[in-house]
């Protein structure tokens, strides 16, 4: 658990959060250079064709430094204003948040509004000022607004242009270095929190987990808390660009699980997944939002 990191990136639409997250992949070898492709984390056709993100995504990436290897679970969100809830349950798997602002553009409404949510939730904020390279950057204004906004100096503002890379991979040392690892108890009963779920038409859906009590492998049979419904996980494994079965996700790691549901009502994000035979005393904590959606 130690050498996991889990973080999202966060800003306001067109602030260059998917451009970052490719840059990151590349750093850290996760896409070959051949595969990389702009905006590699946005699969939908909408978000190509628009250049936005709609629907969040994770992926892990591996970092060595020291010889030791860093487990990086990155969930991409959308800046967008009409897609806030999607930011919030990427934010409730985190433990830190890359914080990105437009040096050309400064801090804009959603900017301050997913940061309140990013507080909210503990995270640690690590500031990255982008676009650097462009000629209506303001740098050393912008730099000011966001060292005012979270009462940081200027040389924790990182200065990149996701674009061409320049001065991206100190990031990498930075969420090592600053963003805690999960806390959790691998020897109590499973307690996952689902973010997300995605429909496959040949696997049903899956859902997308992140660990904070115990452990799940394949095999396990498990009950969707706040539903009641059981199954049996037929696959777990880590978000990788394609699901990489692992038979096991671990205490404070992010995952998938297939079992086997074709109904999309049958998961609901801000359940708790445990174990059927040894089950976890009370759910995880879950959203407004949801709790809100169940009582309409």
């Amino acid at each position: 658990m130690k050498r996991i990191r889990n973080f999202c990136i966060i800003a306001h639409i067109d602030h260059g959060k998917s451009t970052l997250a490719d840059r990151l992949l590349e750093l850290t070898g996760t896409l070959s250079q051949r595969d990389m492709e702009n905006q590699v984390l946005d699969d939908m056709d909408l978000e190509k064709e628009k250049g936005i993100t709609i629907k969040s995504h994770a992926i892990q990436m591996e970092y060595t430094r020291d010889g030791e290897k860093y487990l990086l679970n990155l969930i991409d969100t959308p800046g967008h204003v009409d897609f806030s809830y999607e930011v919030s349950r990427s934010i409730a798997s985190c433990e830190g948040a890359l914080l990105v602002v437009d040096a050309s553009q400064g801090i804009q409404a959603q900017t301050i509004s997913n940061l309140y949510l990013a507080i909210d939730h503990g995270l640690e904020i690590i500031p990255v000022l982008n676009k650097i390279d462009m000629e209506s950057a303001q740098v050393e204004v912008v730099t000011d607004q966001v060292c005012d906004l979270l009462g940081c100096s200027p040389e924790d503002v990182f200065k990149v242009s996701a674009r061409t890379g320049e001065g991206v991979p100190p990031i990498l040392d930075a969420i090592v270095d600053k963003i805690p690892a999960p806390k959790g108890d691998p020897d109590a009963p499973l307690q996952a929190l689902i973010f997300d779920s995605v429909f496959n038409p040949f696997r049903g859906i899956i859902a997308y987990f992140k660990v904070l009590n115990g452990s799940v492998r394949t095999g396990d049979k498990v009950k969707f808390f706040n539903t009641g419904m059981e199954y049996d996980a037929e696959e777990v494994g880590s978000l990788k660009l394609k699901l990489n079965p692992t038979g096991e996700v671990s205490c404070g790691n992010v995952g998938y699980i297939i079992s086997g549901i074709k109904r999309a009502v049958e998961v609901k994000v801000g359940d708790t997944i445990t174990h059927t035979d040894r089950p976890c005393s009370t759910a995880i904590a879950g959203f407004e939002e949801v709790s809100w959606r169940n009582s309409s």
